[in-house]
């Protein structure tokens, strides 16, 4: 998705920094109303949230109608390549986006060991047709408050989607547990951090979902700093082609207190993450080292991480791990001295491999 990246990159930059306070056509709060210029919005709920058209991808048309804290695409002529950047995400959002902000939101709150739960509610209806996905779009700032583009990292977190569309980068992790879900992890580098959290099993709705749990992740992996502020929540479409009849059926986002949530059922509070690189390679075989991160916030007392070669390599021998391998499947154990991996920490095993250099293939970690 190189053409999206560098697509993200620019337009990002050159349209979204705009304010939209400035350039907006911001409708009167009450019943529904409905919104086609591209930077148009609405505040609903009292104020505790706005509605957004957000076409800044295109120049193609599209309006939703807006009621409350739900949403219709009612038309859409978005025709944009796939292996580009969306022509427009119409979303709801609580917060200060690009310095327009809702009222009584708790947020910003800033990232660090005191950082209140944040949890969301949302459910949507998702037709058959079009590229499409439903996702979650965070935004992290190094001060409490910006008036113009978000300087520190976007979040997104796709629930589901439609076509042959992904996220900007490269996927770096796979069988992530976060929030009671399993999650594939992309990322890269724009005028911004950029992390994506794509769920492995698609759905219309979450309950509860853990937002918290998602940053404390992305502090794990450096695409956010635990010094910045989390300033801004929003939910909604990226839709590169088609996109009518897509509706979120009700928005909600709850800030809560500094308090923990609510114990998690056994084993749920222990999570990892694992990546492998390729170290050194030669004419017939290489080196690697895997890596294997406490994501959770339960110590692990031991793990698994489990990858599949796509080019004929072979384990000759491993270390730090017991390294085994079944046709292309390989699967790797802690050895008795490094399986207890305290929260936020790590530990890594390598091994010999023959054939040609693997490079970075998904890694799936499950925690003892």
């Amino acid at each position: 998705m190189k053409a999206r990246l560098k697509s993200c990159a620019v337009l990002a930059a050159l349209l979204l920094a705009i304010p939209l306070a400035l350039f907006s056509f911001v409708a009167p709060a009450g019943a529904a109303t409905q919104l086609c210029g591209a930077t148009d919005t609405v505040s609903v709920a009292g104020g505790e949230y706005i509605a957004q058209n957000n076409i800044w991808g295109a120049d193609t048309p599209q309006c939703i109608t807006v009621d409350g804290t739900s949403f219709t695409v009612d038309s859409a002529g978005h025709s944009n390549s796939t292996s580009g950047a969306p022509a427009a995400y119409p979303s709801l959002f609580k917060g200060c986006h690009w310095g327009q902000c809702t009222t009584g939101s708790g947020l910003p709150v800033q990232v660090d060991g005191d950082m209140p739960s944040v949890t969301t509610d949302w459910s949507t209806t998702l037709p058959g047709s079009g590229s499409y996905n439903a996702a979650y779009d965070l935004w992290y700032n190094t001060a409490p408050a910006t008036t113009g583009a978000p300087d520190g990292a976007e979040m997104m977190i796709w629930l589901d989607y439609n076509g042959p569309v992904q996220p900007a980068g490269t996927r770096v992790a796979s069988g992530v547990q976060i929030s009671g879900a399993t999650w594939d992890v992309w990322t890269t580098q724009m005028d911004w951090r950029y992390i994506a959290y794509v769920r492995t099993a698609g759905t219309a709705s979450v309950d509860d979902l853990d937002l918290r749990a998602f940053t404390r992740d992305a502090v794990a992996r450096d695409a956010v700093e635990e010094d910045w502020y989390l300033i801004d929540v929003e939910a909604g479409f990226e839709i590169w082609q088609g996109g009518q009849g897509l509706r979120t059926n009700a928005f909600s986002v709850d800030v809560g207190g500094t308090t923990d949530p609510p114990t998690d059922p056994p084993g749920d509070g222990r999570q990892c993450s694992a990546t492998l690189r390729t170290d050194n390679s030669w004419n017939s075989g290489f080196t690697a080292t895997v890596t294997v991160t406490n994501t959770g916030d339960e110590p692990l007392s031991g793990w698994t991480a489990d990858w599949t070669f796509t080019g004929g390599q072979r384990v000759v021998n491993g270390w730090n791990a017991t390294v085994t391998q079944s046709g292309a499947d390989v699967r790797a154990v802690n050895a008795n001295y490094n399986g207890a991996v305290p929260e936020g920490g790590s530990t890594s095993f390598g091994f010999q491999g023959s054939g040609p250099a693997p490079g970075q293939p998904a890694v799936t970690c499950t925690a003892g």
